[in-house]
Parts: structure tokens; sequence; C-alpha cells
């Protein structure tokens, strides 16, 4: 935090030359707050400039090079585990319906709060941990930023535009983010599916390409607004506006080396897309006796996704047999109301107590319409349904200083959760769960060891089923097959809950650096899983409860800079990431048996060299993730290939109101690929993808105005 004070000459007479402003910034202790070192309730907390480093258009590559995070397919994994286990949080609370975290621009994040244990203030919704990425809200006087960028790879293009605008009057104080980017997609990617008979012997091999092009574009603005009153009150309104289309053609060709042909040999798909969304909240801050303290906020969103697909497709000499047109339309609705009251009555003692309750609503409709072709007779069919979501939850927690080097968090949080559906295709259905989170966290530091210190956590957390895996309706797939089938939900499908221990031993040296090391375990009963059947001659896949899991991880974790071991040495600091996990699914055969596909080896290393003279910044960022085969269930499987990636940066600080950004991303050019299996008594179908990758330069102009 900083105050800032302008100084200058107010005598009426006699006149005096007019002085220059000078500007005198008084920095509080709560700037150099470590969280990490100083909470009890253990908490990483990513900066502005981090996050800015590298001149990301998207969080998700912001968040790969954070401690213990991983991005798979574009999915934000902690401990290697998606995003289901994974709880990704906007300003402490769950993204509002619509929301996708693509269209949020870096710039737009003031800090980003990574939780490794759970605590009763936010949602217990987080087995593998919780992200919590918190909008700008500071206000710097008279601030007026813009950044103008491009980013450009084979077959990419995006120009971007963030800007940001802020100032204070009085009692009054403004913030406004924006953002925009035009993005130019065309790719080319190749798969081979084979198959092959219960004795090993090859039936068909079907090799596949898909011509990719897309143009899908991002807008986002955030206005935030706060008042002080007269008698100390603070309110503030923020608000969240994304808009984003995308009009996208693929053409996929299926060849037949030996055996049967795919039903279709060519297919054509045009997918036209346009999703908006607004959230807006209102918070109210009240300072009462004693210091204590009532914080309430009230929200609202709105969003709906429009949506039209276009299918065709050819057998043998580019006969038609496929003309299907799809028009979806979906529109979402939320309220929220949470609050919590905090008293520091009792001496060592933080107590906060809250609620948060929310109802969301969603409602879609979706027509499909399947021209008369030769010897095809037409299709017409009509599915709406709708659905709400009610959340109840309460909690309670206490941050207890012991004594001076042992602090305890204590907490229980009880969520209730509500699920009901109806469409024109299936009837009424309702899920209904509730989960109890009791938390004990501690922290204790070495009275002789100035810097060392332990942490334990005690945790009950959970997973509970999207609304898309609750509703039984069905969704068909083009070439049915085991590799690809069709899915439906589930209305069944209860909630997954995992017990779980954390601990940690850390040391802080007064020069910067950092070391960390900590280990996991979570056991998960009602465990989910994809199961894949055959049914009236079709694959489908549903989501089922399915006995226990288990999950472990061991992570080390440690920063320091270069003059730490070498006096004189260069101004280079060092950051080095290492993460371990084993996880296994008691009811699928090992072994392999990993849970969510998880990533069993993760590395991230990265340094910043600064000049003397401040003026240039460089660095870079080495990520790596090992793959290998995994068994999701008896008949299924998956190989997900080593991944290694390279991003370096350069910044120039052209004047004290310009700098240049300059990155290369993805130098090592290393292709994705995968491959899925299934494995039965009748034989075996494997598919293999390969997705082809370019090194990404980017450039961004950060003018201060």
């Amino acid at each position: 935090m900083s105050t800032v004070f302008d100084v200058s000459a107010t005598e009426a007479t006699p006149p005096v030359p007019v002085q220059k402003v000078e500007k005198i910034e008084v920095k509080t202790s709560q700037e150099n707050y470590d969280a990490r070192q100083e909470d009890t309730a253990t908490r990483i907390v990513v900066t502005t400039d981090e996050i800015g480093k590298f001149g990301d258009a998207q969080l998700a590559d912001v968040l790969k090079r954070q401690p213990g995070i991983t991005v798979t397919n574009g999915e934000i994994r902690m401990r290697g585990l998606g995003s289901g286990y994974t709880q990704i949080l906007l300003n402490g609370e769950r993204a509002p319906p619509g929301f996708s975290l693509d269209t949020l621009s870096p710039s737009m994040v003031e800090r980003i709060e990574i939780l490794r244990a759970a605590t009763a203030e936010f949602s217990t919704e987080s087995i593998a941990g919780t992200i919590n990425i918190i909008l700008k809200k500071k206000v710097a006087v008279g601030k007026r930023e813009l950044t103008l960028g491009w980013r450009s790879g084979h077959g990419y293009q995006s120009p971007n535009m963030n800007f940001s605008l802020s100032d204070k009057e009085g009692t009054f104080s403004y913030a406004v983010t924006g953002s925009g980017t035009h993005n130019v997609v065309d790719t080319m990617n190749s798969a081979l599916e084979t198959g092959a008979d219960a004795n090993g012997v090859q039936i068909f091999s079907r090799p596949e390409t898909t011509h990719f092009r897309g143009i899908p574009d991002f807008a986002s603005i955030s206005p935030r607004l706060n008042w002080t009153l007269a008698n100390g009150d603070t309110i503030g309104w923020q608000s969240l506006f994304n808009y984003y289309h995308d009009i996208s053609n693929a053409e996929r060709r299926y060849g037949t080396l030996t055996g049967p042909r795919p039903q279709y040999l060519v297919s054509l798909t045009r997918n036209r897309r346009q999703d908006a969304l607004t959230s807006s909240d209102l918070s109210w801050s009240h300072i009462l006796g004693d210091g204590a303290k009532i914080d309430m906020k009230f929200g609202l969103s709105l969003g709906n996704r429009d949506v039209e697909l276009l299918q065709r497709g050819f057998v043998a000499q580019e006969i038609q047999t496929l003309d299907s047109s799809v028009l979806s339309s979906s529109k979402d609705s939320g309220i929220t109301f949470n609050g919590k009251y905090s008293t520091p009555n009792v001496e060592g003692h933080a107590i906060v107590a809250g609620w948060d309750t929310g109802i969301s609503a969603r409602s879609e409709n979706r027509n499909q319409r399947d021209k008369a072709l030769p010897g095809i007779l037409p299709i017409v069919t009509y599915d709406d349904f709708d659905a709400s979501v009610v959340r109840l939850a309460a909690f309670i927690q206490d941050e207890w200083n012991v004594t001076k080097d042992w602090s305890v968090y204590l907490g229980v949080r009880w969520e209730g959760l509500n699920t009901a559906s109806e469409g024109n295709t299936y009837a009424r259905i309702s899920n209904r769960s509730s989960v109890w989170s009791p938390i004990l966290q501690t922290l204790y530091k070495l009275p002789d060891r100035k810097g060392e210190q332990f942490r334990l956590a005690l945790t009950r957390t959970y997973k509970a089923p999207a609304i898309a895996s609750l509703i039984p309706r069905l969704f068909t797939s083009t070439n049915n097959g085991p590799a690809e089938p069709d899915s439906r939900g589930n209305p069944d499908l209860r909630p997954e809950l995992a017990t779980g221990i954390d601990v940690a031993a850390e040391k802080f040296w007064q020069t910067g650096a950092t070391m960390s090391l900590s280990a996991s375990l979570r056991r998960i009963t009602d465990f989910n899983r994809r199961d894949l059947r055959l049914t009236n001659g079709r694959w489908v896949a549903m989501p089922i409860n399915d006995g226990r899991a288990t999950t472990r991880s061991l992570e080390y974790d440690t920063k320091f800079p270069l003059q730490f071991f070498i006096n004189n040495a260069p101004p280079i600091d060092f950051k080095l990431n290492l993460n371990r996990n084993w996880s296994n699914v008691d009811s699928v055969p090992g072994p392999n048996n990993r849970l969510d596909q998880q990533t069993p080896f993760s590395a991230t290393a990265g340094l910043d060299y600064r000049l003397k003279a401040g003026d240039i910044t460089a660095g870079g960022s080495y990520s790596f993730k090992s793959g290998g085969q995994v068994r999701i269930s008896e008949t299924q499987g998956r190989y997900i290939a080593p991944r290694r990636e390279l991003d370096v940066y350069t910044l120039w600080k052209l004047s004290p109101k310009t700098q240049l950004r300059l990155t290369l991303g993805n130098l090592l050019r290393q292709d994705f690929s995968n491959e899925r299996t299934y494995v039965d008594a009748a034989g075996s179908v494997i598919k293999r993808s390969t997705f082809p990758s370019s090194v990404q330069i980017g450039a961004n102009l950060e003018l201060k105005l």
C-alpha cells in the first residue's frame, strides 16, 4: 500500500513562483508482507509483475510457470489433477455461469493466490487445491496505461490491446481495465486409427487428416467504483463484461488402408458461436466497535450463448449422405449473496464467520434438422431443458496465535448443493448433496532457527458433479466408435469426498531466497469415472461412481538470487519447482491406473537477469511434464506424450513511460500427441493423434499516458 502526498506553494500574497510538485511515497509494512511465510493457512501470491513478465495473452500461460501447476490441453491442474479437482475462483467466488478463463486477459488480474490446502472461507470443492484469481481493484492516482501487442506462430496470428485507467478524487475512486484480442488460426493435424482382433491381427487401418480454420475474437472490460462514506464505511461496485465470437471451419478426411471404411470419408463442419456475459456485484464494508468488521456482497450475472453447427458427410465418390444443421441457444443467470463477520476482540485470535449463498439457472434449446438425401430420410428433432442449482454454505474459522512461534488455524464449513433439471426428452430429475468440511492448519516457527518453519494441514474436501454430467441427454458423434463414442449424463451421480493431509518444511532467508519441501495425501470415496458401453449398436460414455481412489504428491520449490551464493555475482534470480505425483483407482486394474490422467512428474525452472542500469530485464522459463500410459477403466486407456516447453522474454525500458517487451514461446517446437485405446475380449482399437506446434513470437508496446 502506498500513499501519495502533493506538496506545493499555497500562499496567495506575496506571489511566489509555482513550484514543481514533488511526490513522496510512504510505504507501509503491509507492502512487504510475505503471505507465504507468515500466513498460518498456506498461500502463495503471484504478483502483478510476475503475471505480466512474459507478456502472455492467456492466464493459462501464466499459471503453467507457477509452483505445482501444470496445464494440459488448456486445463489448469494442481498436483497433476484437472479442473474438476482444482478449484478456480474469481475474486474469491465461483465464476459466474458461462464464464471461460480463456476470455480473461492477464492484464486485468491484480494477483493470483494459490492455496494448496482448503480454508473454510472459500468453497471446499478443492480436492487438489484452489487458484483464486483477483481482478484489479487497487486505485493508482492518475493512472493511464495502454498496451499494444502482437503474437504470431505457424498458422496463428493474434493482435491484442489492453488498457487500464484509474483515478481518485476525495472519497471517490475508480478503475477500469479492458482487453481485446483478434485471432486467426489455420492448422493441420493428423491421426491414425487401427483395429485388431483377439489374436492381434490387424483388421482395419484408417488415416485421418483435419484442416482447421477459425477466427475467434475476445473482448473484456471490468470497471470498479469505490466510495468511502463519512462514517468510514466503504461501498464498492465491480463488473465484468465478456464477449466472444468465433467462426470456424473444419475439413476432416478419412482414408482406408485396410479393412472396412468408416461411415463417412469426408466430414465438413462449420461452427459459429457467440457468447456474452455480464456479471456485477455490489459490496459493503462496515467497521463496528472494537475493530470488528462486517463485509457483505450481492452479485448478479447474465449470460447467453448462440451456436450454429453445420455438418456435411460424404462417402465414396463424393456422394453426400449427411446434411445436418444444429441451432442451439442457452441462457444463464445467477444471484449470489455472501458475507462475513470478523472480530479481533479475543486476544490472540482472529475469528471470522460467514455465509455464502447462490442460485443459478440455465435454459437451453437445441434444434437439429437433417435434410433428405438419396436413401436417407429427413430427421427433425427439438430438445430443450431447464436446470437450476442452489448453493448454501456457512463457515466459521479462527486463526489463533498460541505463542509468538506457533499459530493454529481452525475452521469448519458446511456446503449444500441441490440440482434440478427437466427437459422435453426426460422427466424431472433432482440431485441433492451436502458436505461438512472440518479443517485444521498449523504453522510452527523454530525459535532458535530464524526463517525455518513447519506446516501441517488436515482437510475434508469434495468434488461435485458438473450439471452436464447429471443431465441424461444423449449427444451423438459423427463416426461412432470406442474412440469417438456418444455421451450422456447420469442423474444419480454423487460427489466425490476426500480426506487429506499436507505437511511442509520451509526455509526463508533475508536475501529473498526461499526453499520448501511439501507432501500431501488424499483418500477419495465415490470416485467418478467415465464408463464406456455398447448400447443398441452404438458406443456410449457415461460418468459413474466407482469405488475409491488415492493420490499422493511430493513437491520441492526454491528461489534465490545468484548473489546468495556468490558475492558480486550478476543480478540473476533463479526459480526451480519439482513435483512428483502418484495415484491409483481401486476399481481399475493396474498398472498405470492413475487418477484423472494425472501428470506423474513436472518441473519448472526459470531465471531473470537485470542489467545494473535497470533499463533491460531478460529471462526464461523451461517446463517439463512427463506422460506415459494411463489405464482409465478395464477396457480404456490413453497414452500422453511427455511435454517440454521453453519461453524467453526481454523487457526494454525505452523511457520512464514507454517499454517494449519481446517474447519467444515454445522454442523447442514439440508437437502435441496422444493415443486412445480400447481393448476387450474381441480385440482392440487404437487412435493416435498428432497436433503440430511452432515457435510463437510476441511483442508488447507498453505505454503510460
